[in-house]
């Protein structure tokens, strides 16, 4: 477990809420360029809240946020360090509503960010846990959707294919290739009529002249830091999300 895994649980809420705001935008350098790809309005979706870096931004700008996080402490945590207008759901996206196994590590717990539909060997402990399709969900004028599932990806997009269609969103997407084949997700997407972007360095670069597969491969090493050492050493970045937005519009440009 990370150092910042174990010191997480023990901490007040406010002290909480103001590290993990403080750090992740180092760590996830996109999320400080939010204003890039995230008008002003509307509803903004954080799909696997975790501790909530991103549905705070997200809440500086969308009129209501949605957070699903299907672990039940880490569910609580957020509604306690969330602004009233974000709303927390327990529970899971998935393409189907129901219940299933979430998978987590040894500690049972999944402070380290890394819970799962899709079980991996890094994982121990299972949990059963609601899910439900984005698609069910009361969503009007969806501004956002970010996504970070480590796995199960595809199933969350094909829950939200009607909102996708209807709303023409920007997506912000976890895409591993040591978890899962990016491609079908990619398959869906261009289906749908979205372009994928990512931030390697300072200037957003399309997806389609950038290699993701071996950019993961060389900085694999990268990815087995935790929260602490990789927000104080930004430099060493590891590329494992993808901004998609409807083809013709570019991160920065107004809607």
């Amino acid at each position: 477990m990370t150092l910042a895994a174990r010191l997480a649980p023990h901490l007040p809420p406010r002290a909480l809420r103001a590290a993990t705001d403080l750090l992740y935008p180092r760590f996830e350098p996109e999320l400080a360029r939010l204003a890039d790809f995230c008008p002003h309005g509307g509803t903004a979706v954080d799909v696997g809240g975790w501790y909530g870096p991103w549905s705070r931004r997200l809440a500086a700008r969308a009129d209501r946020v949605l957070t699903l996080e299907p672990v039940p402490h880490l569910a609580r945590r957020l509604r306690q360090t969330t602004p009233h207008h974000v709303e927390v759901v327990q529970a899971a996206a998935a393409e189907h509503a129901g219940t299933a196994t979430l998978w987590l590590p040894a500690d049972g717990r999944g402070d380290r960010g890394i819970s799962s539909l899709v079980r991996r060997t890094v994982h121990r402990a299972a949990l059963e846990v609601r899910c439900v399709p984005l698609d069910a969900l009361d969503l009007r004028a969806v501004t956002v959707l970010k996504v970070d599932v480590d796995g199960s990806e595809q199933a969350v997009l094909r829950g939200a294919q009607r909102t996708l269609a209807r709303d023409r969103p920007a997506l912000f997407v976890e895409l591993e290739t040591r978890i899962q084949p990016p491609g079908p997700v990619l398959e869906l997407l261009a289906g749908h009529g979205y372009a994928g972007w990512v931030l390697p360095a300072r200037e957003w670069v399309p997806l389609a002249v950038f290699d993701l597969a071996g950019h993961q491969e060389r900085t694999a090493h990268v990815a087995e830091d935790g929260l602490l050492r990789r927000s104080l050493a930004p430099h060493r970045r590891y590329v494992n999300s993808v901004l998609f937005l409807p083809e013709g519009r570019r991160p920065g440009a107004a809607r």
